[in-house]
Formats: C-alpha cells, sequence, structure tokens
C-alpha cells in the first residue's frame, strides 16, 4: 500500500509524538518503590508501556491487596507534570516527519485528553492536531482494544483498511491489527523491534523515515 492508497495517519502520542515514556517510567518507578511493590524500570517497560493509567493502578491493587491510601496517586500526577514541563520533547525527527506528510492526520492515545493536551502543548505539537484528538476517554475499552482507532477513523470519515497507523507498543499494533488497519511501529524508543514486529507491522527506528515508509519507499 503505498501513501495515496490511505485516507488517514492515525498516530498515537506518548513514544511517538512525545519523548514522555523515559520520564513515565522513571516517576513509576519511584511511585512503586514508594507504595511498597517496587518494580525495575525494565519490568514496567514490560507490563505497562502503551497501557493506560488505569491499568498501573490495578496492579498495585493487586499487588497490595488493597486500595491505596485515599490521594495516593495525587504527589506523582503533580512530579508528573512538573517533569513534563521541564524535560518532554517531541521524539526526534517527529516534526520533520509531520511536515512531509501529505495526508489527513489524527491522535489516539491511551491518555486522557487533559494529559495528551498538555503533552501536545508542551512540545509544540498542538496546532498540528488541534481538533483530531481521541483518547481511550472516549470509547468503552482502550488499546489493545480496536475501539479507539476505529472511533477515530470513524469520526474523521476514514475505512479502517484505508487507515495507517503510527505506535510503539504492544498495545497500539494489538489495537491496529485487530482494527484492520495497516501499523508503523516505532522501535526508536524504549520498546524492542520484536515486540511490534508482526501481521501487517513495518517497524522503524527512525522517525524521518516514516513519509517514505508511508509511500512504500
Amino acid at each position: 500500500m503505498t501513501q495515496e492508497s490511505y485516507d488517514l495517519v492515525i498516530f498515537d502520542c506518548d513514544g511517538v509524538l512525545v519523548d514522555s515514556e523515559r520520564i513515565a517510567v522513571r516517576l513509576d518507578a519511584r511511585m512503586l518503590a514508594d507504595l511498597g511493590c517496587p518494580l525495575t524500570e525494565e519490568e514496567i517497560v514490560e507490563r505497562f508501556l502503551g497501557a493506560s493509567d488505569g491499568e498501573l493502578v490495578r496492579a498495585v491493587e493487586e499487588r497490595l491487596g488493597r486500595s491505596p491510601e485515599p490521594e495516593w496517586w495525587e504527589p506523582y500526577r503533580r512530579a508528573c507534570e512538573e517533569a513534563f514541563e521541564n524535560e518532554l520533547t517531541p521524539v526526534d525527527g517527529v516534526v520533520e516527519a509531520l511536515k512531509e506528510i501529505d495526508l489527513p492526520i489524527c491522535l489516539a492515545s491511551n491518555g486522557s485528553h487533559e494529559k495528551i493536551a498538555r503533552s501536545l502543548r508542551i512540545t509544540g505539537l498542538h496546532e498540528r492536531f488541534a481538533g483530531r484528538v481521541f483518547s481511550a476517554q472516549d470509547v468503552p475499552r482502550g488499546k489493545p482494544a480496536p475501539d479507539l482507532f476505529l472511533h477515530a477513523a470513524r469520526t474523521m470519515g476514514a475505512a479502517p483498511a484505508r487507515c495507517a497507523v503510527v505506535e510503539d507498543s504492544r498495545y497500539g499494533v494489538r489495537a491496529a491489527r485487530a482494527a484492520g488497519m495497516r501499523s508503523f511501529g516505532y522501535c526508536g524508543g524504549l520498546t524492542p523491534a520484536e515486540w511490534l514486529a508482526g501481521e501487517g507491522t513495518v517497524v522503524f527506528d527512525d522517525m524521518r523515515a516514516l513519509p517514505g515508509l508511508l509511500l512504500g519507499e
């Protein structure tokens, strides 16, 4: 399939547009240690990269055998916001790639609308996706279910088979496959290439290569 065959390119946010995964994993490790259920950064990547915050909360409750104290999340939410404000940047090469892609684009992320909006504002990407942002908050099930991608395609007026999805997590490429969409798995961040490889997925490690890949080059 060539770029002319796509009616829509759907981008994930964390790890695809904004280089947030390393920040989040570092803070998640600190949070879990403080709560008495420590995991290494490698274990956090393995279990939660690309998942919703709800998945992490459920894992904490399972490890503790109870719900944490009320408001336990608040200090880490504030720490995450502060770290993002000070450290968050666009993924290397993504600004150049977006300038070259001559197709309708949108964003579909397991993150909340508030989190997505903040990340786009900090990195200067907001205007590129204004009015075309979709969150797992909008659908019954987030990734790896196909609901979010199907909702984005339907809203944007594109048939699933004519959509390309740009992802960096196993949850994301699984959701794209379930939605009947072609996926482009970015392994230039924390995700090993083998986690993304599979049917209907092109794996790549340089975001600047994406426009050419969409053209079938």
